[in-house]
């Protein structure tokens, strides 16, 4: 099967060849990834008879058991259609593995794999694109007609109306992620809902710039103490021509934000009150995951923290050669710092 382009790839997500047993799915842009594997792994189910079953496997399922991917594609199941089994490029599962399996044996279930922004050599994108029965499809961020596409989309399930003026602005603030965007859009639409038609003035106080969303999960995964998720987005970030001096931007708002927050706290406000006061206000699926980062976070820890993203932002305009790796040192380093609070705190409640 030959490769894929970015603007083949949504007409062959809805309707995939029958032939086809294997699909990679890669690129800069991560939610589009996610939401086309979704997307490709429900039509495959969809058409067996009876309906296949949707399985993902993790890294951590082969730790155990290595032969554990290569047995679920080899065992075709006895009360439904063929297993869809969604996997995640990486350690384990890279090219060498899924070679074993995809120039062997005919496969009795279908892989959906999910690569980061990969190269024209990479060894992955090189199986995927020289078998006849697989496939590899780039996923690159949105065209201007993709975004209007998404638009009319999600205003129509919510029955909504934008004007052009409004339409125009919300278009220059989305692209950057497909997930975000999508996310921005429903957000959105909730936060007029019950005025029939969105204006230019809801977009400006609801929807931030998608790039700035993009880049800011790198500041939440570090937040969290998830120092592998965080330094994969960062990679993603460089790979899709992102500065590392505007992930530490984005790393230093992030972290003031958090500060405002754990200083309402610590004068007496409540939390709720608190996140409320936010602006632009968070997602809603972000809302627990920055309240437990509050949580974790001492005034004196986000202190330190802004310390030094402040140290190395100071660092990276003075040395520009090296700004890739003062970004990619403090992603790591606030990791580490947010990790042994939460497990301090978590200890203290035992």
């Amino acid at each position: 099967m030959v490769a894929i382009k970015a603007q083949q790839a949504a007409a062959f997500t809805k309707s995939p060849p029958v032939t086809l047993s294997a699909v990679l799915f890669f690129g800069s842009d991560p939610g589009l990834i996610t939401e086309r594997s979704q997307q490709i792994a429900a039509t495959i189910a969809a058409r067996e008879n009876p309906p296949g079953e949707v399985m993902r496997l993790d890294e951590t399922d082969l730790d155990e058991d290595t032969g554990r991917l290569a047995v679920e594609l080899q065992t075709r199941p006895m009360f439904s259609g063929r297993k869809i089994i969604r996997v995640t490029a990486g350690r384990r599962i890279n090219a060498a593995l899924l070679k074993d399996i995809l120039d062997g044996t005919p496969l009795e279930g279908f892989l959906v794999v999910e690569g980061g922004n990969l190269k024209p050599d990479d060894a992955m994108r090189a199986l995927f694109e020289g078998l006849p029965s697989l496939a590899a499809v780039a996923c690159y961020p949105d065209s201007a007609a993709d975004i209007d596409s998404l638009i009319n989309d999600v205003l129509a399930a919510h029955k909504m109306r934008i004007t052009n003026d409004a339409r125009a602005l919300l278009q220059s603030r989305l692209g950057a992620d497909r997930a975000l965007s999508r996310g921005e859009i429903e957000k959105l639409a909730l936060f007029a809902l019950g005025n029939g038609e969105i204006s230019e003035d809801d977009v400006e106080a609801i929807v931030g710039d998608a790039a700035d969303l993009a880049l800011e999960r790198i500041a939440e995964a570090a937040a969290s103490g998830r120092a592998v998720a965080a330094v994969t987005d960062y990679g993603r970030a460089i790979a899709s021509g992102e500065s590392a001096q505007a992930i530490i931007l984005i790393m230093q708002r992030y972290f003031l934000k958090l500060h405002r927050v754990r200083g309402d706290l610590d004068s007496g406000r409540s939390l709720e009150d608190a996140l409320r006061g936010l602006r632009p206000p968070l997602h809603f699926k972000q809302r627990d995951v920055f309240a437990a980062q509050i949580r974790n976070w001492s005034r004196t820890s986000l202190d330190s923290a802004l310390q030094r993203i402040s140290e190395t932002a100071k660092a990276a305009r003075l040395s520009s050669q090296l700004e890739d790796t003062l970004a990619e040192r403090l992603v790591l380093a606030i990791a580490a710092m947010a990790a042994p609070a939460g497990a301090a705190r978590a200890s203290r409640r035992r």
